[in-house]
Order: structure tokens, then C-alpha cells, then sequence
């Protein structure tokens, strides 16, 4: 999916900015996979050092969306990796964008799917299956919520009410 440039979008849409229909993420997340530019509807899960509820939603047909997992910013551990990622693209969604670590970096960056992630990490996360779906999440720095649409690339990552065209 083409991806509209996020600082397009900021010059165009001054009074969203203004009115918090559209916000900007914290610099914080490092880039990975080959698509550079991602977009779509978010889908939200909390979790914490724990990834089932992550597999269990890439599971599901893509459709374009954008997998937003807040995993609390987590250091100790990974919730994303490349057979996740392969998942991911196999399944059709846009990009994941992590509040936490990813590990297999080598193998997320031969995938066409776009990964944001504050770092990696090599262990993998625990296998409980606690966390929620489809909940409010508070990542880099703004809430984000299912349904809202996320753009990201080499410039940043918004988040809007709605979908926007330049």
C-alpha cells in the first residue's frame, strides 16, 4: 500500500495537528523490513514481555492494517520476530509498529512488511497469553486507538482520527 509522506501531511493538516485529530509519535522507534513507507488502520494490542495475543492477531487477514503493540517499552526481551514478520506478510498487513524490542533482524529485513521497533533484542518473550486486544494504547508518546489510521516513514510515524489525503 502507498503511504502518504507524513511531512505532507503535517504542512496540509495544521489544524488537526492543532485539534489532536492528528498526532505526531516520539522519534524513538528504529526502522526495519524493506517497505520504508506503511499506512493503514490500526489494530491495538497490550501486552507485556508476553506475545501470544500478537501471533493471534497477525494470524488474521491484513487487509492493509497496521499492527500497533504496546508492549509497556519493554528491554528484556523481543515480541516480534521474523517468523512473525513472514506472518505478517503473508497474511497482507501493512506494517507492526512495536513499544518494545524485535528480534531476527536480518530475517524482518528481507520481508516486505515495515517494522518500527525501539530496539532488538535476541530472547524471545514468554508464551502466557495475557495482555488485551483492540484497547487503547499509549505509544511514543500519544494514545492510539483501533480503528485510527497510522502513516509511517524514513520522516516519522502520525497517527490520525481519520483516514487523509494530501
Amino acid at each position: 500500500m502507498d503511504s502518504l509522506p507524513t511531512a505532507e501531511i503535517c504542512d496540509t493538516n495544521a489544524t488537526h495537528l492543532t485539534n489532536g485529530d492528528l498526532r505526531i509519535l516520539h522519534p524513538v522507534f528504529q526502522k526495519y523490513g524493506q517497505s520504508q513507507a506503511f499506512s493503514g488502520p490500526a489494530v491495538t494490542v497490550k501486552v507485556f514481555e508476553d506475545n501470544v495475543l500478537v501471533r493471534e492477531l497477525l494470524e488474521t487477514k491484513g487487509e492493509g492494517r497496521v499492527l500497533v503493540v504496546d508492549g509497556g517499552g519493554s528491554m528484556r526481551c523481543a515480541l516480534v520476530g521474523g517468523n512473525l514478520v513472514q506472518l505478517a506478510q503473508n497474511k497482507g498487513w501493512s506494517g507492526i509498529v512495536v513499544n518494545g524490542c524485535i528480534r531476527d533482524v536480518d530475517e524482518i529485513n528481507l520481508c516486505q512488511v515495515g517494522v518500527r521497533a525501539l530496539a532488538s533484542h535476541p530472547l524471545k518473550s514468554n508464551k502466557n497469553g495475557t495482555g488485551e486486544k483492540h484497547v487503547a494504547v499509549y505509544v511514543g508518546g500519544t494514545f492510539i486507538r483501533d480503528g485510527e489510521w497510522l502513516y509511517a516513514d524514513n520522516d516519522g510515524i502520525i497517527v490520525s482520527k481519520f483516514e487523509l489525503s494530501i
